[in-house]
């Protein structure tokens, strides 16, 4: 049982098949890029308040519209 995480998680994905191994490779790929992604809440505090009541209203309308949509041949 002192097996570090990745020698068991590297005899999991031996079991799998071929597939699921390219699943699993590729959700590792996408766990790391988002990682990188973004910037600590600290580093955007210089920007606190700049926004307008009416541009936050423009916002939450475009968002409001935009996420609404349903793309029926998307699945």
């Amino acid at each position: 049982m002192g097996n570090s995480i990745a020698d068991r998680l590297v005899d999991e994905i031996k079991s799998l098949a071929p597939e699921l191994q390219q699943r699993v490779l590729e959700f590792a790929q996408a766990l790391a890029i988002s990682k990188h992604r973004g910037l600590p809440g600290r580093q955007l505090l210089q920007f606190a308040g700049d926004l307008t009541p009416e541009d936050a209203q423009l916002m939450r309308d475009a968002i409001e519209k935009g996420c609404e949509k349903i793309d029926s041949h998307e699945w």
